[in-house]
């Protein structure tokens, strides 16, 4: 049954001399959302009336200026709804609404009804125009088609004249565009042109659906600029955009169309839609931003959106779905972790955004950076050091990355699951904090006497007390000194890095150590508000990891 020669490939548009290709997008288009018409009625279960003006308010509350609210003829609750906008005044006074109707003059009728008292309106008409509604569908040929579509604009007229308190705008669609010979998309428009006389003062709207995505994007800017080629009267004519997708590439084709000419786009709030959704306004609109321009729409709270859309439509948004996806600023892979924090580390508020990884800053959406390294087998240092550093205040020197990488490996190669921040801390904490440890420093004094420190001290010694005495040219020095003089231990230390957990006054110092012994290394960390403690401390638990590897090999 996998066959595929039942199908054939969709015939491209003669267009040599095409423009589009060269052309770069430097503003936003107009946006029309149709969450509340075509995105309503791709789901199951319909929203309710509440979820409806709740939707409604998000969309307001983003900045769409057009919102495409019903098909009031077609079902009772649309008219009701779009009747409860207009009667409880909620439509803002910089806000358009929108609604649809087949070009049927009863039910073009019911939809003026259901906009009586609007302050303004678009009247949005179609009827389908392709060659296989023509033929199979409705049996009827291109005049039938034309007559069709005449008609129902000429009762739009007439109905828009007995409303004259609304501002009307007038919006045609060719139902099924893309199936439809572009010339023949192009004789229709220009016959219900010919009916409402539009002006470049008083323009209409010419919708040009992908209904359903057959061809590559390319095709579709090709049939864009063909037809802003030869529609008659095209400074008075906005050409509209409202691409599916089914082939996965509605964005596409509308970035490419907009190239193409059209000045308007309609789409869906994260891309809800019949079968594989509509065009996904939030993905089109930060493709703009991630290029520097303002797409007009105010998407800094993603959380809210995701939130809203998921409520009202009880669908869930996909974790990699573009920018509003849980996932989507999320790195695992190690190499990628390291890259990002190597970037995250130099870059200073206001520069230009060049971090390995991530196209925007995910703050913009409301999004902090404890959402961009997460932690799995597959992570490297890089992602654990993030996590300590950005959550913790830990900023681990490379060797010690390294090996306490080893550490958080080990535990999520036996789980198999993601480990959280929490745990995470919890590893290092028992692993170097608050290890067991076989010696540990009591108390101490430090003299300095001709610039060389003489170190005093009492330390527990696998349960016992011991005082050690030493000199050198600091006090670590001095320590050490004393120490190995004290116990069977001979070491040398390899790296030190110390930073101050905090600010103020009582921020607290940590201390990290790597000691070298018989060509292996031990490591040690140590926190304290005293630099000096912090530091002897870090030595101690570097020195007790030593003692006990020494005692288990005897």
């Amino acid at each position: 049954m996998f066959d595929h020669t039942k199908y054939q490939p969709f015939q491209t548009i003669d267009i040599k001399d095409r423009t589009w290709p060269n052309q770069v997008i430097s503003e936003a288009p107009r946006w029309c959302s149709v969450d509340l018409r075509d995105g309503n009625q791709a789901l199951i279960e319909p929203m309710s009336v509440a979820q409806k003006k709740k939707m409604f308010e998000l969309l307001v509350a983003v900045g769409f200026k057009e919102i495409e609210v019903g098909f009031p003829a077609a079902s009772a609750p649309d008219f009701d709804f779009v009747r409860s906008l207009i009667e409880e005044g909620r439509v803002p006074d910089d806000v358009t609404i929108q609604v649809l109707t087949q070009a049927r003059p009863a039910l073009i009728q019911r939809t003026f009804e259901s906009l009586k008292g609007a302050k303004k309106a678009i009247l949005h008409v179609y009827n389908s125009t392709s060659i296989v509604q023509r033929e199979k569908v409705f049996k009827t040929d291109k005049a039938g088609i034309i007559e069709i579509a005449v008609a129902g604009a000429a009762e739009v007229s007439r109905c828009a004249e007995l409303a004259p308190e609304t501002a009307w705008t007038f919006q045609y669609s060719p139902e099924s565009f893309t199936g439809t010979e572009i010339d023949f998309a192009v004789e229709v428009c220009d016959a219900v042109s010919s009916v409402w006389k539009p002006t470049t003062e008083k323009p209409i709207i010419f919708n040009l659906p992908s209904t359903v995505e057959v061809s590559t994007p390319n095709v579709y800017a090709d049939q864009i600029e063909w037809f802003c080629r030869n529609i008659q009267k095209r400074d008075a004519i906005v050409v509209s955009l409202h691409t599916h997708n089914d082939r996965g590439c509605a964005v596409a084709s509308a970035e490419l169309a907009v190239m193409g000419g059209a000045q308007r786009v309609e789409g869906t709030l994260l891309g809800n839609g019949e079968r594989t959704g509509n065009m996904d306004i939030v993905v089109m609109a930060m493709n703009l931003y991630s290029q520097g321009i303002d797409p007009q729409l105010d998407l800094q709270d993603m959380d809210k959106i995701v939130s809203v859309v998921r409520e009202c439509t009880q669908i869930d948004v996909h974790p990699r779905q573009p920018y509003s996806g849980d996932l989507v600023f999320t790195a695992f892979s190690g190499s990628h972790q390291d890259a990002i924090k190597k970037c995250l580390d130099i870059y200073k508020e206001g520069e230009t955004w060049e971090i390995a990884y991530l196209p925007i800053d995910p703050r913009d959406l409301g999004r902090t950076y404890q959402d961009v390294i997460r932690v799995n087998s597959q992570s490297g240092k890089g992602g654990i050091a993030y996590v300590l550093a950005n959550k913790f205040g830990f900023e681990l020197p490379r060797w010690l990355q390294i090996e306490f990488s080893r550490v958080v490996q080990q535990v999520t190669e036996v789980s198999g699951q993601e480990i959280q921040p929490d745990e995470i801390w919890n590893l290092f904490n028992q692993h170097y904090l608050n290890s067991d440890k076989v010696i540990s420093l009591e108390d101490f004094s430090i003299e300095k006497v001709e610039g060389r420190e003489t170190f005093n001290a009492k330390i527990d010694y696998f349960g016992k007390e011991l005082a050690i005495r030493g000199e050198g040219d600091g006090v670590l020095n001095a320590f050490v000194t004393g120490l190995k003089e004290a116990i069977n231990i001979d070491f040398e230390i390899m790296e030190y890095g110390e930073h101050a957990l905090g600010q103020g006054a009582d921020a607290e110092a940590v201390t990290y150590i790597q000691l070298k012994s018989g060509g292996r290394r031990y490591s040690g960390v140590a926190i304290s508000k005293d630099i000096i403690a912090s530091s002897l401390n870090a030595l101690m638990g570097a020195a007790s990891q030593l003692l006990s590897e020494q005692r288990v090999a005897a």
